[in-house]
């Protein structure tokens, strides 16, 4: 959870905003632009955005991607278009700057599923083992970890330890026997997961997959095994975007979320991108939690620069090592 909030004499309503209107006539791409200068901020936003908040973004990437953003930019002020493991992660690296995040509630299911007193007292049950924690978890489960890691170097990481070193991988059971399937290694996993890559239904991909027997199937590893079983590729989001734009096959069925589609389209204009369907009554996977950010958002957040992310300078010291050493082993 994110630890407070400055807000001053602006209201946030109960969804975590600034609980006013704006203008329909207003040219928000053109406001958002004139903020950026006159504040000196910069944007950055997760591939799973609307594609409108892609568009006005300085960067746009995966975690990877964006925790390198964070902590090379030279900028004020940082607006994260992302939820809040992700602001937070961006706070750590940049103590002194201001962290900004269009709406509060821009939350994270797969960092939900590791409370901090319950991720303590299952890391002490397993004294001397190194903690590797995927980048989406709480400020404080970083804190108690040793490395973090995010889907695109997770194999480098755990491949640059000893091949004796006991390891514990958090939160995502999912990613981490992958991981385990592709190093080998024997690691003990948190029982974590994300609602959107859990609830992909293999049934429906396989009925897609019949239909368009064409298309190749390509997955995030935090989907379940038997879905990553009948894909043709498997990748952290910036490798399935590589994937779609170096490969030559013509058309793709994504099982990820949605929001990647739009830049596999600017990437790959002439290609065929289908949704994979989830194992629910809508024909996309869409997460909610991303989704609650919106353009009339970050708008409001950049005029009045609220709501803040602010964290404990104790916890963020804590919590900045086992990034940093991510950041160095990934350079290597």
């Amino acid at each position: 959870m994110i630890r407070s909030i400055e807000s001053a004499e602006l209201n946030l309503d109960k969804n975590g905003y600034l609980d006013l209107e704006v203008d329909p006539k207003l040219d928000l791409f053109g406001e958002i632009a004139r903020l950026k200068e006159e504040k000196r901020a910069v944007i950055l936003a997760h591939y799973y955005q609307d594609p409108d908040i892609q568009d006005v973004a300085d960067f746009t990437g995966d975690s990877l991607g964006l925790a390198r953003q964070a902590a090379a930019t030279g900028a004020e002020m940082i607006v994260f278009a992302g939820v809040h493991f992700m602001a937070e992660t961006a706070k750590i690296l940049n103590p002194g700057k201001k962290v900004l995040l269009p709406d509060l509630h821009a939350g994270c299911s797969l960092a939900d599923s590791a409370p901090a007193a319950a991720f303590r007292e299952f890391r002490e049950r397993y004294p001397g083992y190194t903690v590797i924690s995927y980048i989406n978890c709480s400020a404080e489960v970083k804190a108690m970890s040793d490395i973090i890691c995010t889907s695109s170097n997770a194999k480098k990481i755990i491949e640059s330890l000893p091949p004796d070193e006991k390891i514990i991988f958090a939160p995502d059971k999912n990613l981490g026997a992958y991981l385990i399937r592709q190093t080998g290694r024997d690691m003990v996993l948190w029982n974590g997961s994300c609602m959107v890559h859990e609830i992909f239904s293999l049934e429906k991909i396989t009925r897609l997959k019949a239909r368009h027997p064409e298309a190749k199937v390509i997955a995030h590893p935090e989907c379940e095994q038997a879905v990553l079983q009948v894909s043709d590729f498997i990748g952290s989001t910036t490798g399935l975007l590589n994937f779609t734009r170096d490969d030559p096959s013509r058309s793709y069925i994504v099982v990820t979320e949605t929001g990647i589609l739009h830049q596999m389209e600017k990437c790959s204009p002439g290609k065929t991108f289908i949704p994979a369907p989830p194992d629910n009554l809508c024909a996309c996977n869409d997460c909610p939690h991303m989704k609650l950010n919106t353009l009339e958002k970050l708008y409001l957040c950049m005029k009045y620069e609220k709501p803040e992310l602010v964290l404990e300078p104790g916890l963020m010291e804590a919590a900045l090592k086992p990034i940093q050493r991510m950041l160095e082993i990934s350079a290597s």
